[in-house]
């Protein structure tokens, strides 16, 4: 075995597509499942430290906490975002429930009405708090960002529709661009401000663009190009800026944007969902893996949800066996783990990565 290493080198070393001496391992979660899991290790409920110290997760997020004033008032029987407006309703279902979003209050807004709709400020984002979380998690690869920087499809779809974001892309819409570049201008200076006040404590820049359906491409290339990939190339730049890796999160059957992402300096993909098309582990290691590493893999959707201990094992393993040889992987769930997963195959997954994950 290879000497042992701490959690950031584990991950710094796997994401410069070298081996560590073990998977680095990841953790996102539903309410639910979480709260299992605690109860399983006999945690308190709010001791999310310590079940990230249980499972073995390498990764830590801070960032900087929005603390200006509410611009969008409350709505009742709605959640309401205090900086960005996006509206959210509670949905119950059998293994639990979820915010799930509602009204979209831009749908249809014209450019004035995208002009005159609140968005925070940089100013108002406590920066002073980085340096401390960055700290307190130096053993840790530390991450800025996540799944919804700057997310243009998705975010925008939020409060503007999906539909209508669809429509917006196709036609050049000027209230759906400008939306856009106000928000993702905030987002950019808002991480950059971030990154600054880390003074290097920041290991990992995280992304997101959702690009995919289960079958194929979201959006043609070209309106990807068009529209999105010069916001992504942007906050990549900024990650190179820094010198630290990039990430970013695509579900579905998105690898047909890997090499646009690999030339705009993008250096890891995250969700990697092996149920959709042209989305395997073989295939992705087999013709990125030179480019790109990789993190992900496990689907929420698999024998994680619907199999037996001895299937998710099975699962774990096989994904291993191909993604593990000359480095560039993190195992992770694909998405968080839903509440539907029983809480022994989420162990298992775990205690599985940690004993087949070693090099």
């Amino acid at each position: 075995m290879k000497k042992s290493m701490t959690p950031k080198e584990r991950v710094l070393t796997a994401f410069a597509r070298q081996e560590p001496d073990r998977v680095p391992i990841n953790y996102f979660n539903n309410p639910g499942i979480d709260a299992r899991l605690k109860a399983h290790f006999g945690l308190a409920a709010g001791d999310d430290e310590g079940l990230r110290q249980a499972l073995g997760v390498d990764f830590r997020s801070i960032g900087a906490p929005y603390a200006g004033p509410r611009l969008h008032p409350e709505v009742p029987e709605r959640h309401v975002d205090p900086c960005w407006g996006v509206r959210t309703r509670w949905v119950e279902h059998e293994s639990g429930g979820y915010w799930d979003y509602c009204d979209f209050p831009l749908k249809g807004a014209t450019l004035e009405e995208v002009e005159a709709w609140p968005m925070p400020n940089p100013d108002d984002y406590d920066y002073a708090a980085v340096g401390a979380a960055c700290e307190r998690w130096r053993d840790y690869a530390v991450v800025a960002g996540g799944a919804g920087l700057p997310d243009v499809i998705n975010a925008t779809g939020m409060i503007r529709t999906m539909e209508q974001v669809m429509v917006d892309l196709i036609t050049d819409d000027p209230a759906f661009l400008r939306y856009v570049e106000r928000k993702s201008l905030i987002l950019l200076e808002v991480t950059r401000r971030t990154l600054e006040a880390a003074r290097g404590g920041v290991d990992v820049l995280w992304m997101g663009e959702d690009l995919g359906t289960q079958r194929g491409p979201l959006i043609s290339p070209r309106l990807y190009r068009k529209h999105i990939r010069p916001w992504h190339a942007r906050f990549a730049a900024l990650g190179r800026e820094f010198g630290i890796p990039v990430v970013i999160h695509s579900c579905g059957s998105s690898s047909w944007a890997f090499d646009d992402f690999a030339e705009i300096g993008i250096n890891v993909v995250d969700t990697l969902q092996p149920e959709a098309k042209d989305m395997a582990p073989a295939y992705l290691k087999h013709r990125y893996g030179d480019r790109l590493a990789f993190h992900g893999c496990i689907s929420t959707a698999g024998p994680l949800a619907y199999g037996t201990v001895e299937e998710v094992i099975a699962d774990v393993r096989q994904t291993l066996s191909v993604m593990m040889p000359g480095g560039g992987y993190a195992l992770s769930p694909t998405h968080n783990i839903q509440d539907n997963s029983p809480t022994d195959n989420v162990v298992a997954m775990y205690e599985a990565a940690h004993r087949y994950g070693a090099y």
